[in-house]
């Protein structure tokens, strides 16, 4: 049986921190745990840090750091954190996204409910009432896998993917919820779409959520969403924060 924490070479200038084989709230809870911990330490000749589902992935130049040197400081960080890290409450932002379910922004939502043996209104009443993990950003700049959906609304996904999904389509796969932040091909069910825009390179930083924080989606009326749409284009629009405990 294996034993984790663990650690695992990526290349020459790679190297990975595992935390669990599954993808678990308390296993990500580590995850964040650790990315903080060890970023507060700055180890030099460390570039970055990617935390995905259940490991981090610490990129470095071995010019400037050793790996065994580097290993060292994990191994520290680890000693420290101990058995702690996933039991540890924490606070994390909780982002308030409004969407439009249904019709035009969202084609899939009377599919879906019907799969799910429901209304439409009691899929969004479900969907929208919870507040869901960003465990990871990927597969597209600043698309947020999110867990913590009811199962009773999971859905698989489309056998033919769509070429184009538009940015800010709102979409369910398996037992997953997402948003796409760009326009992309894509085989999610699409229940509907925010017009708030999720990644900006011109921004720092560009992602407009975080990885560990938390999003709860809003379901929202055509005339707010176009309140919403006219405060964006002026440069005006923050997506609503609060804290959430963990």
């Amino acid at each position: 049986m294996t034993a984790y924490p663990r650690i695992l070479t990526a290349g020459d200038s790679g190297l990975v921190v595992e935390f669990g084989a599954e993808i678990d709230p308390a296993v990500n809870r580590s995850v964040y745990g650790f990315t903080a911990a060890f970023e507060e330490v700055a180890v030099t000749g460390v570039t970055e840090l990617v935390p995905t589902y259940r490991s981090v992935l610490i990129h470095f130049d071995p010019l400037q750091l050793p790996p065994q040197r580097l290993q060292t400081e994990v191994d520290s960080v680890l000693a420290q954190l101990g058995d702690a890290i996933a039991g540890t409450v924490r606070s994390a932002p909780l982002y308030r996204i409004p969407v439009a379910y249904g019709g035009e922004d969202g084609p899939d939502l009377e599919r879906v409910a019907e799969h799910a043996g429901m209304d439409a209104d009691r899929l969004i009443e479900i969907h929208s009432g919870g507040a869901y993990q960003v465990y990871m950003l990927g597969f597209l700049p600043g698309f947020p896998y999110l867990g913590g959906m009811d199962q009773s609304i999971a859905c698989p996904r489309l056998e033919t993917p769509r070429v184009k999904v538009p940015a800010g389509s709102v979409g369910i796969a398996e037992s997953q919820t997402g948003v796409y932040p760009a326009d992309s091909p894509g085989g999610w069910n699409l229940i509907g779409k925010t017009p708030v825009p999720l990644f900006d390179p011109a921004k720092d930083p560009p992602a407009a959520i975080e990885p560990g924080s938390f999003v709860q989606f809003v379901p929202t009326g055509p005339d707010e969403i176009g309140t919403i749409r006219a405060e964006i284009s002026a440069g005006g629009y923050t997506i609503p924060v609060a804290e959430h405990s963990t």
